[in-house]
């Protein structure tokens, strides 16, 4: 009796199982499946204190460079951006107005966009500026095609005066946001 109780038990048990309801399993829904990261980078970081402005002319550049900016060098990282902000802080504590002059170069040197800062004698405090890039901004081409940044400052003022700070310094930072769609 023991032994058909079991029994009946166990084929009661096995059909349940082979019976019951499931749910065939869909992988599919990755096709569903959005992915947008946001890359943030900083670009280029300027410091000039004020002896070296003073050393350069009125209306002169006291800082001149220029930085890769490869980015999006490769097709398959440009073809996937989606928009972008850059944004450039900037600090005058100098007695003298300056001016940033920044030049996006493509490949061949030829200048795809260009900001002008503008940055006003001490006391400037600091200024922060967004660009943004894509829909309701600059064209996505001018990042996409940007091969290096070329950066010049240009002393406004005159070459004598001496702010009462200590330490007066012009400082321009710089950092970006990129947003990509992967899949």
């Amino acid at each position: 009796m023991k032994r058909l109780l079991y029994g009946v038990v166990l084929l009661a048990g096995f059909l349940c199982v082979t019976t019951s309801c499931t749910e065939e399993q869909d992988f599919s829904q990755i096709d569903d499946l959005s992915i947008t990261p946001i890359l943030a980078s900083g670009i280029f970081y300027l410091e000039s204190d004020e002896d070296t402005i003073n050393s350069a002319s009125s209306g002169g550049p006291f800082y001149t460079r220029e930085v890769n900016f490869d980015a999006f060098s490769q097709d398959y990282v440009a073809e996937r951006l989606l928009e972008g902000t850059i944004t450039y802080e900037m600090e005058n504590t100098t007695s003298k107005p300056v001016r940033i002059l920044i030049e996006f170069l493509d490949e061949g040197g030829t200048v795809l966009d260009m900001e002008v800062l503008d940055i006003s004698a001490d006391p400037s405090g600091v200024v922060t500026r967004d660009v943004f890039y894509g829909p309701g901004g600059k064209s996505l081409d001018i990042l996409a095609n940007t091969y290096s940044l070329r950066i010049r400052a240009l002393n406004l003022g005159d070459t004598s005066s001496v702010s009462s700070q200590d330490d007066p310094k012009v400082i321009l930072r710089s950092g970006a946001e990129f947003l990509f769609e992967l899949q």
